[in-house]
């Protein structure tokens, strides 16, 4: 039996440091996927953003150069109608506008070999269009009224400018379906990035998940070891050396373990912290972008190209933000916990009332607030014992008690003790929430908890409160119902024992 409590205490340090370290390099890939699909995608999002606004611009020109062509039509018309040169002053300055307009559409449309051949019919239509304007315009400044009319009444200007109407609508149609195409490709850029951005949360979670099971079942298989050491230190008082030599070399794996944690584990979180801060920084000339592109031209940003810069991409960045921040907390606590079997116990004599009354003073406005009424129990057994300890454990379990209370009834907890031959059971009751009889055992494990999860904590209190109890030789157990409150009761030696674990 002896030899398998110490292979319970022979941990693959070596295959935890692997597991850890794979799982650290796996979120360290991820993180690096995740920047690289955000550097893609910034540089595809510019790419998409310039087609959009060459289309932008497309259509403007094809706007502006039949905006030209149909008031010369109306200016020649005026002039006929009424002779007044204000009009024929007007046809000669759209007229002579028209040729920069054309030109535009050449430029801007060079690499369309659709938007070519309708500009080649343009072409000859308004040059053959300007040359009847001219002509018209000619005969009334000479005078020639009537033929004028004639020419006018003669030319097929009407036919010519359907051409040219239905022309500039077959450019303006190849420009929308350009602009849908690229903004769907836009919208599949994004889609994607979000997407790499997504399972590369995911897999960080995963990794987290893992990791911190890997040390749940690290920090458990010890805490088994350490209690069946106890359990075998009661039953054969022979083997008290061997014991304490099998739990020295558990502290020892403690103190390997919160190393491992303190460096091995701690240095990837530094790196995701680090690389969430570069994509939070890099969000903001994305936000730059669409403040300037709404300033100056706001019909080209899409409501999915801002909601997606301002609103998804932050938002990403803060869950990832958010886990490595509780990931931090945890190794924090594991260390805290880690520690606290490194103090060094000094007993001496205590009053658990005194105890108490010390706790509720510290935690009267919290009592206050919460409308919670703490009563003591005296007179109380004596103690001789760790006074930290002993502090610590009941005003973990207080507190607690403040927390969960029951909806709809004042929170009433009550302190007291007893004594059972050579040991003092010390009690904590309230009247809150209670906690289900399934969870009577785990809620003392590391990282679990019971019930509906709206209090602030990590699963770490009353693991905490448990190893002290073991530090100080004793243990702890919940009595406890859903709706009807809970009774925790701390069962400790009357005088501590450098021998106890």
């Amino acid at each position: 039996m002896l030899a398998t409590i110490r292979n319970r205490f022979v941990v693959s340090e070596g295959r935890f440091g692997r597991v850890l370290i794979a799982f650290m390099a796996v979120g360290f890939l991820a993180l690096v996927a995740a920047g690289v699909a955000a550097a893609l995608a910034t540089m595809r999002n510019q790419d998409h953003t310039a087609a959009v606004n060459h289309t932008y611009e497309v259509e403007l020109a094809v706007s502006n150069a039949r905006r030209l062509i149909e008031q010369g039509e109306a200016s020649r018309r005026g002039y006929l109608l009424t002779g007044n040169v204000e009009y024929r002053d007007a046809y000669r300055r759209w007229a002579a506008a028209l040729p920069g307009a054309i030109g535009s559409l050449d430029r801007l449309t060079h690499d369309n070999p659709r938007q070519i051949a309708t500009l080649a019919l343009l072409h000859r239509e308004i040059r053959a269009l300007l040359q009847q304007r001219a002509r018209t315009i000619t005969l009334i400044d000479t005078g020639q009224i009537g033929r004028a009319i004639a020419a006018f009444q003669g030319e097929a200007s009407v036919r010519r400018l359907s051409v040219i109407r239905d022309a500039f609508g077959r450019m303006a149609a190849e420009e929308r379906r350009l602009l849908a195409t690229r903004d769907a490709a836009q919208r599949d850029s994004v889609r994607a990035f979000y997407a790499i951005l997504a399972l590369a949360g995911v897999l960080l979670v995963l990794v987290a998940i893992a990791s911190l099971l890997t040390v749940m079942r690290y920090t458990r298989d010890l805490a088994t070891s350490r209690d069946t050491l106890r359990d075998f230190n009661e039953r054969l008082e022979e083997t008290v050396n061997e014991r304490t030599a099998d739990l020295s070399r558990a502290n020892e794996e403690i103190q390997r373990f919160a190393y491992i944690v303190s460096h091995d584990l701690r240095s990837p979180l530094v790196n995701v912290m680090g690389f969430t801060a570069e994509l939070s920084a890099a969000t903001a000339p994305l936000a730059d972008l669409i403040d300037k592109a709404e300033a100056e031209c706001p019909a080209i940003v899409t409501d999915d190209a801002r909601l997606a810069v301002r609103e998804d991409l932050p938002e990403a960045i803060g869950f990832i933000r958010t886990s490595t921040q509780k990931m931090d907390r945890l190794i924090n606590a594991i260390l805290k916990l880690s520690r606290e079997g490194r103090r060094v116990i000094t007993p001496e004599p205590i009053d658990p009332a005194a105890v108490v009354d010390t706790i509720a003073g510290s935690i009267r406005h919290l009592l206050d607030d919460r409308g919670v009424t703490l009563t003591v129990a005296r007179p109380m057994p004596a103690l001789s014992t760790d006074r930290v300890a002993i502090e610590q454990i009941l005003s973990n379990l207080i507190e607690n008690a403040t927390k969960y209370l029951q909806p709809g009834r004042p929170g009433a907890i009550a302190v007291s003790g007893e004594t059972r031959r050579d040991r003092v059971i010390l009690s904590v009751a309230d009247n809150g929430r209670g906690i289900d009889p399934r969870d009577h055992q785990r809620i003392f494990d590391l990282f679990r908890r019971s019930g509906q999860q709206d209090q602030p904590g990590e699963g770490i209190g009353l693991a905490h409160v448990r190893a002290l109890a073991y530090r100080l030789g004793g243990t702890i157990d919940v009595d406890s119902e859903l709706g009807r409150g809970s009774t925790f009761r701390i069962n400790l030696p009357k005088t501590y024992q450098d021998g106890n674990p």
